[in-house]
Order: structure tokens, then sequence, then C-alpha cells
């Protein structure tokens, strides 16, 4: 069982400490996933706490059988696509820009990285299904299975999608891109 799933075992116990520990561990990368979706950094933050309610309202839902963090993103996905439909557009926004929000990261500060800023606007321009799998996969150190149940594809789906992202990444970026990759 991963340390998410068992955290969220000991909050159907009666510890309430062990959903803080989950809000800490998961709400930030939860929100910079969602903001891919709804282009707005406190969009996301807003589904990001609907995900997270619903877990408290539907507490016997999860059935320990998926990672809790797939299990916990797709509940966001879900909820963000239900918003994009009601706006009836999907948008993405690039990530230094989600990330220069949070005065808690490195990027706020003085981005020192220069070939991360420039993977970053190339990311951002892949198509977004693209984006979300190199997201999910690098970003947030999910497997391919995961990756699959998150965005409702196969494993094979997942991986043709990386294979071309990665491919256009390299031809964007040049000769650089084969060290960043």
């Amino acid at each position: 069982m991963d340390h998410g799933a068992l955290l969220y075992r000991r909050f159907l116990d009666g510890e309430e400490q062990a959903f803080d520990e989950l809000l800490q561990m998961f709400r930030e990368p939860l929100t910079l996933f969602l903001c891919r979706y709804v282009g707005d950094y406190h969009t996301a933050e807003d589904l990001s706490i609907d995900a997270f309610t619903w877990l408290l309202v539907h507490p016997r839902h999860y059935n320990f059988k998926t990672p809790f963090k797939t299990y916990l993103f797709m509940i966001g996905r879900s909820r963000a696509l239900d918003f994009c439909k009601h706006r009836a557009k999907i948008t993405f926004t690039d990530l230094e820009e989600v990330q220069a929000t949070d005065p808690d990261t490195p990027e706020t500060l003085l981005v020192k990285d220069e070939r991360m800023q420039i993977l970053y606007r190339a990311i951002a321009s892949l198509p977004a299904e693209q984006a979300a799998v190199i997201h999910l996969v690098y970003f947030e150190d999910q497997s391919y299975e995961q990756v699959a149940r998150v965005l409702h594809k196969s494993k094979k789906q997942i991986d043709n999608l990386l294979y071309r992202a990665k491919k256009e990444l390299r031809e964007m970026l040049g000769e650089e891109g084969r060290t960043l990759l």
C-alpha cells in the first residue's frame, strides 16, 4: 500500500491529522495538474479543494486497489473536465506561469535554470494530451498504468503519446533536447 493510501486509511480510522498530511502532500501537485486543464491557477486551486472535499464527503468510495495519488488525480481530472464543459473551452497555460504564482517555488525567487524554462515552453507548445502525459509521467512520477487511468486511455495509448511527445520535444529543442529528455 502506498503512503497516500496508508494516510487515507489512518484518516478513515479516525485520525484527522492524516487527512491534513494528505492535503499537504498532494494539494500542490494536483493543483498544477488541474491548471493544465483549466488554464488558471486559482480555478485549479478551487478544483483541487473540491477533489479533497469529495474525499471527505465520500470516504468509503476508495477501494485501495488503485494508488491513492492516481485516484485523487482521477477525481481532480473529472472536476476539471466538468468545469471546462460548463465553460465550453479547455485551455492550457505555461507551466512556468503556474509555478510563478506560488511564492514558495524557486521559480518565483529567481529562475536559475534557463534550460528548464526552454523545456517548459516546449512542453506547453505540445498538443494537450501529450503535455498532460509528459506532466504526469515526468513531473508527478506516475506510472503508465496510473496515467492511463487518469486520462481514461490504454497503457499503449499512453506509451504512444509519450513517444510522440518526446520526439516532438527533441525536434523542437535540437541537440540540447537530447540531454534534457
